[in-house]
């Protein structure tokens, strides 16, 4: 009886754990360091060659978070080796996320947050992911923050920034937002946002560069909805390359084409105070939480049911 009524609380304890924030756990990570223990916080970018978005977008998150995880010691990091290779010659050194990693760990930091400004979780989060992962037995503790758009809950939240940002618009005027796009399986996201646009009652239209909806999906939805002016920004974290070229002038030469009236706002996701504030809210959210683990999860369960 005493094992069974141990087996039932520990059921307990552990459904109510899972289902305070689903998938994770409450577990505060300065809570589990020790007295010489060291944190640090990873802001990774995908980067940009352009300084003017550089300076309005990822220094400004970079910046934010050192005013907002005064306890933690703020880097950061580029994937992208072309953008690195090209600000090196401009004598501008960025470091890729392993070379940052290592100097952590020889500066002896134990506990890590990791925190991307992707905007959704596609290849270039994932292959983050896998790269982090190789740190593991380096590190006491490594957690990793979602992307902006892991969760669905933010599309509501994103578009109404947008919206609040953007201002009114006039009668048969629309918003066209455009992604780059990804073969991953998270390029779904930016379909799901098209419709949250519209379940929210928003002139909101979302097509990608390299993915789905395309800008013929964009352009069949204008005119079906009788749109005649079009208001056209990147939906990304900076406007660099692709906004100010495939959005500015190609999408934009397409979009005048098909008779639309366009107007270019080349500004980036992460120029606006409030979307950065969602980025930090999830590093934030790692700080108290971590990932369940599912598989001792399972187990547990599975032992729970043979008994």
């Amino acid at each position: 009886m005493k094992k069974m009524l141990i087996s039932l609380f520990l059921m307990a304890s552990l459904t109510c754990l899972a289902n305070d924030e689903g998938g994770f756990v409450k577990s505060n990570l300065k809570e589990n360091m020790n007295k010489n223990d060291k944190a640090s916080m990873l802001i990774v970018h995908f980067g940009t060659t352009f300084d003017d978005t550089r300076a309005k977008t990822i220094d400004a998150l970079n910046n934010d978070a050192k005013d907002e995880f005064k306890d933690f010691k703020v880097t950061e990091a580029y994937t992208s080796r072309i953008i690195m290779r090209r600000l090196k010659e401009r004598g501008i050194e960025k470091n890729n996320p392993a070379e940052v990693l290592d100097k952590l760990v020889n500066q002896g930091y134990t506990h890590l947050i990791v925190q991307s400004s992707n905007i959704i979780p596609g290849i270039e989060f994932k292959t983050l992911e896998k790269q982090v992962e190789m740190y593991n037995d380096k590190f006491k503790e490594i957690r990793i923050g979602h992307p902006l758009l892991a969760k669905t809950e933010n599309y509501k939240k994103v578009l109404t920034i947008l919206k609040n940002d953007i201002g009114e618009l006039n009668k048969n005027e629309a918003v066209v937002l455009v992604g780059h796009g990804t073969h991953d399986s998270a390029n779904s996201t930016y379909a799901c946002v098209d419709y949250v646009a519209k379940d929210l009652d928003l002139p909101f239209y979302v097509g990608t560069i390299e993915g789905y909806p395309t800008i013929d999906n964009v352009i069949k939805n204008l005119k079906k909805d009788n749109i005649k002016k079009v208001i056209l920004t990147p939906f990304m974290f900076v406007a660099g390359d692709h906004a100010n070229n495939d959005i500015a002038v190609d999408w934009k030469e397409t979009l005048e084409k098909n008779g639309f009236a366009v107007k270019n706002r080349v500004k980036g996701l992460g120029e606006i105070k409030e979307i950065r504030n969602l980025m930090l809210e999830n590093a934030e959210f790692m700080t108290t939480h971590k990932e369940e683990d599912m598989i001792s999860k399972k187990l547990f369960y599975s032992k729970q049911k043979d008994n």
